[in-house]
């Protein structure tokens, strides 16, 4: 009876884990061999077995799918009791006490068992005591702060024309292309300080620049002069962009001279190709630029008479020659030369013009509408001319064509047919270039105010400076625009632009 009994006991009564165990294994092997003979083990009496048989019965009816159910069940049961004993347990261990160091330093952290702790060796069953020491942690103002990253500098945008801005100009030649030519690097440089400006200044360097590379350029093997020398320049030109944007001027040249490199039989001798292209260049400047100008010159001088006030915003090469022609054929006037910040071009003007014997009145922007009172003309320079006959120029130039037409005084525009252009431009929005708001100028010594500097108002977050490059004057304050190709009225620029392009 009693070996029965221990074969038979109530699993609550042995210990509970084992049997748990063995309830486990049986009903999982159960479940997954559901086929097998699922009697039970013969009883030791058969007082014990008649008892226990329609418990045995009872279980033959049960599933497998539920035998496996409740086999989930229980493991889960176990997992979630292991989980919160071991919560508990973290819970009872003791949190380690900070105090200071004798030599008062930095802060001490002591464990309960930092004083000594017995380890326990699992083969040979000895023990050793190892002493903790404690660890010392340094105060704050002894810890050495991680360099952070460097902060660049945000660029304040101004919404209206935040499309406009873009990456900024590269003012080293750090990071330039492998490819890129000496010379190129260093007109990009001159261009974005200023030191070559104008549009026919940046268009004639550009090309001269372009003769260079075209003459150090060498064929690589497998490839065709036409075809890889557009590619070889594409690198130059994107260079120069980085610096500062292409004037029309020179996008109309560049366009030109990738057409001519196409056009290039790739049987032509390499030699005699960039010949031919180096002396393109040089036809291209002699008669599209120097004679184009020297023609205009010839034509505007004619306009002025012996008793004149010319009037002139900032500084244009065309204007100049023109004044100068006027003066060597001995017509007596005067000259205003109206300027404005932050390239101050006027001053050149001024100075060229004082020292070959000319009168020239030198002012500000903001005196123009006293000025042009006193004039009789008004010549002005042109960055570019729109298909839709409005004036791209320096910023400035719209103020002064409207005073003059207030004033009713004609305004006369000196343009090459290099800087027309077929693109429609309706406000100085949508297209224009920003340079740089630091050129608009601060010292950061002088005072504005109670202890501030103008460099540090002109960092406050709530401050936007904008530095913008050219505005666009509407044609109806335009009399009259003097080309090569003589003199006409800003309607017919679209038509001269298509003559100039397909000759």
């Amino acid at each position: 009876m009693s070996s029965g009994t221990q074969v038979l006991g109530n699993p609550s009564v042995d210990s509970p884990k084992g049997n748990l165990d063995k309830i486990d294994n049986s009903e999982v092997e159960k479940a997954q061999n559901p086929h097998q003979s699922s009697t039970p083990a013969a009883p030791a009496n058969g007082s014990k077995g008649s008892a226990n048989q329609p418990a045995d019965e009872k279980s033959e009816k049960i599933s497998g799918a539920e035998l496996k159910k409740r086999a989930k069940a229980e493991k889960s049961a176990k997992r979630a009791q292991a989980k919160e004993g071991q919560q508990k347990r973290l819970q009872d261990v003791p949190q380690p006490k900070e105090s200071k160091d004798q030599t008062g330093k930095g802060l001490t952290i002591h464990s309960p068992q930092s004083s000594a702790s017995t380890v326990q060796h699992k083969r040979s069953g000895s023990s050793s005591a190892t002493v903790q020491r404690p660890l010392q942690l340094r105060s704050a103002q002894h810890q050495p702060s991680a360099p952070g990253p460097e902060l660049k500098k945000e660029v304040k945008k101004v919404a209206m024309f935040g499309h406009l801005y873009g990456t900024p100009r590269r003012t080293t030649i750090a990071g330039a292309g492998k490819d890129v030519h000496p010379s190129v690097l260093a007109l990009g440089l001159q261009m974005s300080n200023y030191v070559v400006c104008g549009s026919n200044a940046r268009c004639v360097s550009t090309l001269l620049v372009f003769k260079r590379v075209i003459d150090a350029y060498t064929t690589p093997s497998g490839t065709s002069l036409p075809r890889h020398l557009t590619v070889h320049l594409s690198a130059q030109i994107d260079y120069l962009v980085s610096c500062r944007p292409l004037s029309v001027s020179m996008g109309n040249a560049i366009r030109w001279l990738k057409l001519l490199i196409s056009r290039i039989d790739p049987d032509t001798p390499e030699s005699k190709a960039k010949a031919e292209l180096c002396s393109a260049i040089d036809n291209f400047i002699r008669e599209r630029i120097t004679a184009a100008g020297q023609a205009i010159a010839n034509s505007a001088c004619s306009k002025i008479q012996n008793g004149d006030v010319i009037l002139t915003f900032a500084k244009s090469s065309g204007v100049e020659r023109t004044l100068l022609e006027a003066h060597r054929q001995g017509k007596g006037f005067r000259v205003i030369v109206v300027d404005s910040a932050p390239l101050h071009e006027g001053r050149n003007l001024a100075r060229s013009l004082v020292s070959l014997g000319l009168q020239v009145q030198y002012t500000l922007i903001h005196t123009v509408s006293h000025m042009v009172q006193d004039a009789t003309k008004v010549l002005l320079g042109a960055h570019a001319m729109m298909s839709n006959g409005r004036l791209y120029s320096r910023i400035g130039t719209a103020l002064v064509a409207m005073m003059a037409k207030e004033a009713d005084i004609p305004v006369i525009v000196l343009c090459e047919s290099v800087k027309f252009t077929d693109k429609v431009a309706l406000d100085s929005i949508a297209m224009n270039e920003i340079a740089p708001s630091e050129e608009l100028g601060y010292s950061g010594t002088e005072t504005h105010g109670v202890g501030s500097t103008e460099k540090e108002w002109h960092d406050a977050p709530n401050f936007q400076a904008l530095n913008l490059m050219y505005d666009l004057t509407p044609e109806e304050y335009i009399h009259m625009v003097i080309t090569e190709y003589g003199s006409l009225p800003p309607s017919s620029v679209p038509v001269v632009h298509r003559l100039s392009t397909n000759t």
